[in-house]
C-alpha cells in the first residue's frame, strides 16, 4: 500500500541533534559478516533437525519435511555467501547475481517468522509454549531475515552511488555522527489509511466480547466457546471472568503500538512515563515488533480474507465446522472472514504506520547536510 510518509513536525522538538556514536551507526560494515555468521548457524540448526528427525511445526497440524529443512539450510548458506560478497565492490553480473540472491532468499526465509505473533500471544496469555523447536525456528528466521534486509539495503544504496547508511549522496564515509529529525506526526493520508485498516478489528472484537460476556453469536453459545477454549491458562480464565478476551487484549496492545508509530509520543517518551519522560525513543524499539508482527498478521489476514469468499462460492473447499460447536458452515465462513479482516487490518496498519515512522525518524549522516 503506497502511502506518503510526509509528516507534520512538532516544532518544539524540531531541532535535530547528533546521535551518539556506537556500533549501531556502523551497521553497513558489520551487517554482512553478521548475516554470513547467522546463515551458518541457521543452516547448521536446520541440518541437525533434518538428520535427527526433530519435529519442527510449520502450521498447527503440519511439520517441516526433512527435504524442506535441507533446502532452507542450503538457501541460508547461499544467502550468507551473497551477504559476505557485498563487503567488496561489485560490478556488472556479480552485482546483479548478489542482488538477485538477496531478493529471492530474504522473503523465503522470512516465511519462517510469520508465526511469531501467535507464539507471543500464547506466551503472554500464560498458556505455555506449544513447541520449543517451532519458536526457535521462528526466532532464527527473524534474526537472519533482519540481517539480510540490512545487507540488501546497504547493497542497493551502494549500487546507486549513495551512502550505505543514510541513503543520501555526500562526501566521506558513514563513520560520522548521525543527525536525527525532530518528533513529528504522520501525514494525514497515512493516518486515515491506518484508521480505516484498524476498523477491520471491530467485527472480530465484538464477536469475541459477546462470547466472553455470555452471549451467543453465529450459532455458538458462550458455554460452547468456553469449552472449546478450556485449555487456556488461569490468566485467560480470570480475564474472561470479567469480560476481557485475551486476544482482544493483544489486539489492543497492537493498536497502542500502532498509534505510537503515528504520533510524536512514539518518538519521545511522554510525561506520563517516569524516568524516561522527555528522552528519545530508540528507533528500533517500536519498529522491530511492528515489522515482525505486521508481516505475519498481514499475510495470514489477507489469506483468510481471500479464502472466505472463494470458499463461499465453492471455488475452494470450505472448512468443516467444529463438531463441538454449534456453528454451521456459513457461520464458520463468517468467522473466517472476520478473522481475516482483523488480522489483515491490524497487520497492514502496522506496516503502513511503521513505513511512515521509519521515514520520519530516519537519521542522516552529518556530512550530508554540509554537502547538500
Amino acid at each position: 500500500m503506497a502511502v506518503p510518509a510526509t509528516a507534520r513536525t512538532d516544532r518544539r522538538k524540531a531541532s535535530p541533534r547528533p546521535a551518539r556514536s556506537g556500533w549501531s551507526r556502523r551497521w553497513p560494515g558489520w551487517a554482512p559478516g553478521a548475516a554470513a555468521t547467522g546463515s551458518v548457524v541457521y543452516a547448521a540448526v536446520q541440518a541437525t533437525w533434518a538428520v535427527t528427525g526433530t519435529t519442527v511445526p510449520w502450521t498447527r497440524h503440519t511439520a517441516y519435511a526433512p527435504l524442506a529443512q535441507w533446502l532452507l539450510a542450503g538457501l541460508a548458506v547461499i544467502a550468507g555467501a551473497a551477504a559476505q560478497a557485498t563487503r567488496r565492490p561489485l560490478r556488472g553480473r556479480g552485482r546483479r547475481v548478489v542482488g538477485g540472491v538477496l531478493v529471492v532468499a530474504t522473503p523465503v526465509l522470512a516465511v519462517g517468522m510469520l508465526g511469531l505473533p501467535a507464539y507471543f500471544v500464547t506466551l503472554v496469555a500464560g498458556s505455555g509454549l506449544e513447541s520449543a523447536t517451532g519458536l526457535a525456528h521462528e526466532l532464527l528466521g527473524a534474526a537472519l531475515t533482519a540481517l539480510l534486509v540490512l545487507v540488501g539495503l546497504a547493497h542497493r544504496r551502494r549500487s546507486a552511488g549513495a551512502c550505505a547508511r543514510c541513503g543520501l549522496r555526500h562526501s566521506g564515509g558513514y563513520d560520522v555522527a548521525l543527525v536525527r529529525p525532530g518528533a513529528s506526526t504522520a501525514a494525514r493520508r497515512t493516518r486515515r489509511a491506518v484508521y480505516l485498516l484498524m476498523c477491520g478489528l471491530l467485527p472480530w472484537a465484538v464477536t469475541k466480547t459477546v462470547w466472553t460476556l455470555g452471549g451467543d453469536a453465529f450459532g455458538i453459545t458462550a458455554e460452547e466457546w468456553r469449552q472449546s477454549d478450556s485449555d487456556g491458562s488461569k490468566v485467560v480464565e480470570a480475564l474472561a471472568a470479567v469480560g476481557i478476551d485475551v486476544t482482544v487484549l493483544a489486539a489492543g496492545a497492537g493498536v497502542f503500538l500502532l498509534t505510537g508509530l503515528l504520533y510524536p509520543w512514539g518518538q519521545v517518551f511522554p510525561r506520563w512515563i517516569p524516568v524516561l519522560r522527555g528522552r528519545r525513543v530508540p528507533r528500533l524499539l517500536p519498529l522491530l515488533p511492528a515489522w515482525s508482527t505486521g508481516l505475519g498478521l498481514s499475510v495470514y489476514g489477507v489469506f483468510l480474507t481471500v479464502y472466505a469468499p472463494l470458499a463461499a462460492l465453492g471455488v475452494v473447499p470450505a472448512p468443516e465446522p467444529d463438531a463441538d460447536l454449534g456453528a454451521s458452515r456459513s457461520d464458520t465462513l463468517w468467522l473466517v472472514a472476520f478473522g481475516g479482516l482483523a488480522f489483515g487490518g491490524l497487520g497492514l496498519g502496522l506496516l503502513t504506520a511503521a513505513r511512515s515512522y521509519a521515514a520520519r525518524t530516519r537519521p542522516v549522516c552529518a556530512t550530508a547536510n554540509v554537502s547538500a
